[in-house]
């Protein structure tokens, strides 16, 4: 467990936040996602880092697994010049993560609000999510109220819920 994990779980603690955490091998898929979901009876999001072109505006869009995501469409919604896929030294920079291990937790490290938050509006009706504590090779699981009512609130992120179109096909 890395010190940004250690960092991220005591927030939690001091929040009250209840959660069921899962060690494992590294994960870099979302099929291996999958796997630990069914025995945290929850639903990892994926967690998509993106920057304007000029670098000014950053981005964390959290999408179901199986949705589709277009950049277009969610720079659209989000009121921003295109996004595209932000560098991964930006990502540590900001959110303490690499990639693989991006997440919503990371926003602790982001003291000055750089990073905007944009939810797929269907994971408002998922009862629990599931989150790399910053390390891949963890995976901690919180109800939606606690994510939505205990944590994004103390970390001062109001996100923006953006329509996300539906399966592959």
């Amino acid at each position: 467990m890395n010190g940004e994990a250690e960092q991220v779980m005591a927030f939690l603690d001091g929040l009250g936040v209840s959660y069921r955490l899962s060690e494992h091998a590294p994960t870099a898929t979302m099929e291996a996602c999958a796997e630990i979901d069914r025995k945290l009876e929850a639903l990892t999001p994926k967690n998509i880092f993106l920057t304007t072109k000029n670098g000014k505006r950053f981005c964390l869009c959290l999408t179901r697994p199986e949705a589709r995501f277009r950049t277009a469409d969610i720079s659209k919604q989000a009121g921003s010049s295109r996004l595209s896929f932000a560098p991964e030294n930006r990502l540590f920079d900001l959110l303490k993560c690499h990639p693989g291990a991006a997440s919503p937790l990371g926003l602790i490290f982001d003291t000055d609000r750089a990073v905007s938050l944009l939810i797929d509006s269907a994971l408002r009706n998922a009862p629990r999510l599931a989150f790399h504590p910053c390390d891949n090779t963890l995976t901690l699981a919180m109800s939606h109220e606690d994510f939505f009512e205990k944590y994004l609130p103390a970390v001062g992120a109001a996100p923006m819920f953006v329509e996300i179109h539906d399966f592959l096909e």
